[in-house]
């Protein structure tokens, strides 16, 4: 599976979300110069992932967007869901008897696809955090992030 733009901004916009403190409101253009997205673009997919209840719109002066629950509790999978992104099966395919070597790769790609989707929904962004923020550490960086 790879990654594509909507998918990869989305992740990095909720992994900023997270980092915000006691998970408060963050401003559409704030997160999109953290994170080099185009605003527009960002604004999009925040509203696909509202929809999904993965963030809460607060409206105000002080308002923005910000996680609709704990980061522990939000998967990478139901991230990439709420954007569209879907992790492609084989064209359907059913091997015959005579086709032994085509069945044994079929069978093998079907559960490599499970797997992948399996690990897709148990990573969390708290998983993400901790993989970053201990990235950054080995490099002895500081605490600023950007996906």
């Amino acid at each position: 599976m790879k990654l594509t733009t909507r998918g990869h901004y989305s992740v990095k916009a909720l992994l900023d979300l997270s980092l915000q403190p006691s998970y408060g409101p963050a401003s559409v253009k704030a997160i999109a110069k953290r994170q080099d997205i185009p605003a527009p673009y960002l604004e999009k997919l925040l509203i696909e992932m509202r929809r999904a209840g993965l963030v809460k719109s607060i409206r105000g002066s002080v308002g923005g967007y910000q996680l609709a629950r704990e980061p522990v509790k939000i998967s990478i999978g139901q991230i990439l869901e709420a954007v569209g992104e879907t992790i492609t099966n084989l064209p359907h395919h059913t091997p015959t008897p005579a086709q032994t070597e085509d069945w044994v790769t079929f069978s093998l790609w079907q559960r490599l696809n499970q797997k992948l989707k399996e690990a897709l929904y148990s990573i969390t962004l708290a998983d993400l955090y901790y993989d970053a923020r201990s990235w950054q550490a080995s490099l002895g960086e500081e605490a600023n992030f950007v996906v």
